[in-house]
């Protein structure tokens, strides 16, 4: 469950989505106090985007996108100078209604953004599972998470982040108001890039 302050963890290029595990290495000063911190209570830190360029917000830190996704620390390996290995895995998106002083990381205040799906959300991502499946294997994607022990969800989730979009493009779909939406704006980006032969028949969609 996400609570109303959260540690945020900027990164660039690099988006979590509900449900789905993210190795990170923690090697700046800050962050490691924040690993300290995070550890010592609810293990949850937020990961969001950072803008492109040299933007900066009024307080003069890196401005990062609105919504971002809450992970929970499941593994960590310290090592002997200080720096962390971790593991996250996406809780819950959130947007942030502001930020608190007096830590030398960066505090949100935030709001949760749950995901409810709907029976009919459901049934309409069920239904475009097989066509996502039908766009990746002409694209000769390898190492395909579809497997029975994954729920549509996750695997739309899963493809979210680990396909082969810009980051802002993975920004644009973890903005999306739920899992059906995002499959459906999914489906509508390899569709185009596919017209567009942004993917050679050598070059997978998976990084």
């Amino acid at each position: 469950m996400l609570t109303t302050s959260i540690p945020l963890f900027p990164l660039q290029n690099v988006v979590l989505f509900p449900g789905v595990f993210l190795p990170l290495h923690v090697f700046e000063n800050r962050y490691r106090a924040m690993m300290r911190d995070v550890l010592a209570g609810h293990r949850m830190i937020g990961i969001v985007l950072q803008k492109p360029g040299w933007q900066q917000d009024s307080g003069g830190r890196a401005a990062t996108y609105n919504v971002g996704c809450a992970g929970l620390v499941t593994h960590v390996e310290q090592l002997e100078d200080g720096r962390y290995n971790i593991i996250v895995r996406g809780v819950e998106k959130f947007r942030i209604d502001g930020e608190d002083e007096g830590k030398p990381y960066r505090v949100a205040r935030a709001s949760p953004l749950a995901e409810i799906m709907s029976g009919a959300d459901h049934e309409a991502v069920r239904s475009r599972r097989a066509h996502l499946e039908e766009l990746l294997a002409s694209a000769r994607t390898p190492d395909l998470p579809f497997s029975d022990t994954l729920s549509d969800e996750e695997v739309v989730n899963i493809l979210a982040q680990y396909l082969e979009f810009d980051a802002v493009e993975r920004q644009a779909l973890l903005e999306r108001q739920g899992v059906a939406e995002r499959c459906a704006a999914m489906i509508d980006l390899l569709e185009m890039k596919a017209m567009l032969g942004a993917h050679t028949p050598d070059r997978g969609l998976m990084h």
